[in-house]
């Protein structure tokens, strides 16, 4: 590979401004998604269903949309569809007590399937999923690269700082932070801590639930198996990145989806010599760095993934 070819390649791409809408629009599920785990984990609970609620998202939201219903609508569902199936999660591993990751990977199953066979029977002989109208561009908003977004990127861009501000400066915040720090001291404090850690899974999986209705209403405009790919996962591994607050989750998605739209113009390019899997692999194998080198330094909620029973000491 000429070393010079690539260098002028490689800066090429990052000079173009249709790159930096792709990163952008790469990131918006990922922001959206890795802000609803933000919001378990700091309530002190691990929600490993987030790729089934994603997927769930996706489908209920598309088809509710299929079906005649305006898209801030199917926005809507998709959130509802969330925030149930963070409601199921939240009984099972704050009501039951029961083990965090077999209740999240079981809702991941669950909800998967539901969505893969609703779809099956909603279709059943069609080959080629039903399209729909998505969401257009903000040709309006006069600022570069957000204006060819969909309005849910300028929604997951405005929810980092409002739940920043939510956390860091209200009383809500202070006692949910301290349900995922100490639920002891919050229940002395007079804290329900059942009721904050349910209320930020619901809240959380509606996020979620909103991630996965991008997907079919916005980045694309159908539903079709394993358009999540994973995303779910890489959010759960963001918030790790970003020490659990939300302005550093949204730098670590758009640094994620800053490698993936680069992995795929270096596919594209002339110089791109390497076998395609290998440039498949980069923005994880980046990922996986940049965890390693930030992670050391991460501080944790010290409750999280511990059963709480109220009066237990």
């Amino acid at each position: 590979m000429n070393a010079d070819l690539f260098a002028n390649e490689f800066f090429a791409i990052l000079a173009n401004p249709e790159f930096w809408v792709a990163v952008l629009r790469i990131a918006t599920p990922l922001i959206l998604g890795t802000l609803g785990v933000l919001l378990c984990e700091r309530a002190g609970v691990l929600n490993l269903g987030i790729e089934g609620i994603m997927v769930a998202g996706a489908f209920t939201g598309w088809l509710a949309v299929h079906g005649g219903a305006p898209l801030w609508a199917g926005v809507l569902v998709a959130a509802v569809t969330g925030a149930l199936l963070g409601l199921l999660h939240a009984l099972l591993t704050v009501g039951l007590a029961l083990s965090q990751h077999v209740s999240g990977l079981g809702i991941t199953m669950l909800a998967s399937a539901l969505s893969y066979y609703g779809y099956r029977v909603s279709f059943p002989k069609v080959s080629t999923p039903p399209t729909i109208t998505p969401f257009a561009e903000m040709d309006w908003l006069n600022v570069p690269i957000l204006a060819q977004q969909s309005p849910l990127t300028l929604l997951a861009l405005l929810l980092v700082p409002l739940i920043a501000y939510v956390l860091y400066r209200t009383p809500v915040g202070l006692a949910l932070r301290m349900v995922g720090e100490n639920p002891q001291a919050a229940e002395g404090q007079g804290v329900s801590v059942a009721a904050l850690r349910s209320g930020a899974i619901v809240a959380g999986s509606a996020l979620m639930g909103v991630a996965g209705s991008f997907l079919t209403l916005s980045a694309f405009n159908a539903f079709f198996f394993n358009m999540v790919n994973g995303r779910g996962w890489i959010c759960i591994a963001l918030v790790v990145f970003a020490s659990w607050r939300p302005g550093k989750a949204l730098a670590g998605a758009l640094l994620f989806a800053l490698f993936d739209a680069l992995q795929l113009r270096l596919q594209q390019s002339g110089s791109a010599v390497l076998p395609y899997q290998l440039y498949l692999m980069l923005p994880y194998l980046l990922s996986i760095v940049a965890l390693i080198l930030v992670a050391r330094q991460a501080s944790y909620p010290q409750a999280l993934m511990k059963p709480y029973r109220k009066g237990e000491r």
